[in-house]
């Protein structure tokens, strides 16, 4: 599994913004897509591209599109709904899935309560997007239920990490082609799970309790 955590001053400029607990919803849903695109740029580097030949007002030359089957982008519903934007902005031709997963606050596991995607994923490449790597538990149950379809590839975008997530993904995957994109790696997780210092409650933040 490869792991790249983002080092740009402007995503620790909207990291430290997001955390504050003074920052309202409107401004953390703005800043989360914003934060989201700038982390896109970085998992997208190996999207699979196909040449193209075009003309320009000079001359006749070679490029590039996305290449087919177009990717498939994953928000882990519900937070991971917030990041959709950000993503599709920098991939507008990508196709999106989305896959409910949620994390029992007692036992911290996790469970699939919808899902809406494609039967088959073969060839395709899968970007995941899940705010918080805490625990590792609905991220992991997410990358295997991809490849469980079919999936080629997998990269997964969390806005923050910790050690003990990042690592039990990493053992989870074994030899599987996995990419892990982080804005942040914090320091650990407290007894009841949550990253610390982290941002709170991602989805709450995003969208309020319900």
């Amino acid at each position: 599994m490869r792991v790249h955590v983002a080092d740009h001053p402007l995503i620790t400029h909207k990291l430290t913004v997001l955390r504050d607990e003074r920052t309202p919803s409107p401004v953390f849903r703005q800043l989360t897509e914003e934060l989201v695109t700038l982390l896109a740029y970085e998992a997208t580097r190996a999207v699979r591209v196909e040449e193209v030949e075009i003309t320009t007002p000079v001359a006749t030359t070679t490029g590039v599109h996305i290449g087919e089957p177009l990717p498939l982008v994953v928000p882990i519903l519900r937070a991971g709904l917030g990041m959709l934007e950000g993503m599709v902005k920098l991939l507008p031709t990508a196709e999106v899935g989305f896959l409910g997963m949620a994390r029992n606050e007692e036992t911290l596991q996790p469970y699939t309560y919808a899902e809406r995607l494609p039967e088959d994923l073969s060839s395709r490449q899968c970007f995941v997007l899940d705010p918080m790597l805490a625990t590792g538990g609905s991220l992991g149950a997410a990358i295997d239920f991809l490849f469980a379809r079919g999936a080629r590839d997998v990269t997964a975008i969390c806005i923050l990490g910790a050690p003990e997530g990042v690592a039990k993904i990493e053992q989870q995957v074994g030899d599987r082609d996995v990419t892990l994109v982080l804005g942040a790696l914090d320091q650990r997780l407290n007894e009841r799970g949550y990253i610390v210092p982290g941002l709170g409650d991602a989805g709450d933040r995003l969208y309020g309790t319900v």
